[in-house]
């Protein structure tokens, strides 16, 4: 007989204590040897974690022989402290294969730069493309009106196509900022997953026509000959008897306008409403904000400035003259980057970028987005040639061009 009772008594009893005992220095070990291997990338020696793990344990040990001293002298501690020990080591073996496999750069910035799976991309041309769709409900964001049930649908059923070759974080931009042109938002907020769903939180249209008001202009409405094709954000020229006004057109309304509605909105033929139904959950569609007018007489509002506004209200038969806004440069110096044979190519530098074909490539440089720690790790705004004086470097997004061959060798070695 042993001083605590009998052998099988005193080996529960040690398993018990260890258990008890072992989970402090466990945590301990465990989480030791994840941070020295995960910051220095050197396994803590197994001694090291033994001692530290006794040391440990003695404390709490002492404390339970100042309670009971004859556990000092019976099996039972021997038991404990194998247990102990155990616990320790095998916590410090998991601790320190996790320290060895977690990325060690992994950062917030890192997370939302992910992109689209491969199966959602659609491949039009050369190009990738995507086609968004929402998931779930469109909710309602929080400090605004709920959105109207036809704008509500109208959201929960749209598809929008986008470059496949952007990060997430820009889709998600880019998709805000047409929801907001198209539908007119009051605020937008939309979340993209790596199956192109989109998770939208929208605000209704609030203060439409004050909003579209320049400042230091104001709105005055006039019943003329509306050209056709005339829309909002188109610049006209009204002449009001011996002058001519500028302004910018806010809408546009006419009654041939009108008829389109009225034979696109739904007929009321007598059919009773299914149970459940209500007749009021899918009324007339809104026009879209930026539909151009049929054209013939109707009533045109238009921005201008504040002292034109007088001469304009006092004029009987003000006529409209829509200004033209010119070509397009940017589509102008595109379309002679191709005709000389050239392609232009947007990609992100890749870690592993090969810096000699870097500098040795047959391509221009044209703009840049920064990324680096003198940033934070944040992007900073494009940098156009010849203003780019440092080299690239990873995480750097970029517009190329040059020879399509070329082009596609440097795209190739620079973004991997």
């Amino acid at each position: 007989m042993t001083p605590g009772g009998s052998l099988p008594v005193e080996v529960l009893f040690g398993l018990y204590l260890g258990l008890l005992t072992g989970i402090v220095p466990a945590f301990v070990a465990g989480s030791l040897g994840f941070l020295v291997r995960y910051f220095t990338g050197v396994t803590l020696p197994g001694f090291g974690v033994v001692v530290l793990a006794l040391s440990i344990a003695s404390v709490q040990g002492g404390l339970l022989g100042l309670v009971e001293p004859n556990i000092a002298q019976s099996p039972r501690l021997l038991i404990a402290v194998l247990v102990v020990l155990m616990l320790a080591l095998y916590a410090h073996s998991q601790g320190d294969k996790l320290g060895a496999e977690l990325p060690r750069h992994l950062s917030l910035t890192s997370i939302r730069q992910r992109t689209l799976s491969a199966d959602v991309v659609e491949l039009v041309g050369t190009m990738g493309q995507v086609t968004v769709r929402p998931t779930g409900e469109i909710h309602d964001m929080e400090g605004y009106p709920p959105l109207s049930p036809a704008l509500r649908r109208s959201l929960k059923n749209g598809s929008w196509r986008l470059p496949a070759d952007l990060p997430l974080s820009e889709l998600e931009s880019r998709l805000e900022e047409r929801l907001r042109t198209d539908h007119d938002l009051g605020d937008v907020s939309v979340t993209i997953d790596e199956r192109a769903r989109a998770t939208i939180t929208a605000a209704p249209p609030s203060g439409g026509l004050s909003k579209r008001i320049p400042d230091g202009r104001r709105a005055v409405s006039i019943a003329t000959l509306v050209p056709t094709g005339l829309a909002r954000g188109d610049e006209v020229s009204i002449r009001a008897e011996a002058r001519t006004l500028s302004g910018t057109v806010l809408s546009a309304r006419t009654a041939v306008d009108d008829e389109h509605a009225a034979d696109e909105s739904p007929v009321d033929d007598g059919t009773p409403v299914p149970d459940g139904g209500d007749a009021e959950a899918d009324p007339d569609p809104a026009p879209k904000p930026n539909a151009a007018s049929a054209g013939g007489i109707g009533r045109v509002t238009v921005a201008v400035a504040r002292r034109d506004v007088k001469a304009l209200l006092e004029t009987e038969t003000p006529r409209l003259v829509v200004r033209s806004r010119g070509t397009s440069r940017e589509f102008e110096a595109f379309t002679l980057v191709k005709r000389a044979g050239h392609v232009i190519r947007r990609f992100t530098v890749g870690p592993n970028a090969d810096a000699d074909l870097r500098a040795a490539a047959d391509v221009t440089v044209l703009a840049a987005r920064r990324q680096g720690s003198e940033t934070g790790g944040r992007r900073s705004g494009w940098v156009f040639a010849p203003g780019i004086e440092r080299s690239l470097e990873p995480g750097d997004e970029v517009f190329v061009a040059g020879p399509e061959a070329a082009t596609d060798e440097f795209v190739e070695a620079v973004a991997r």
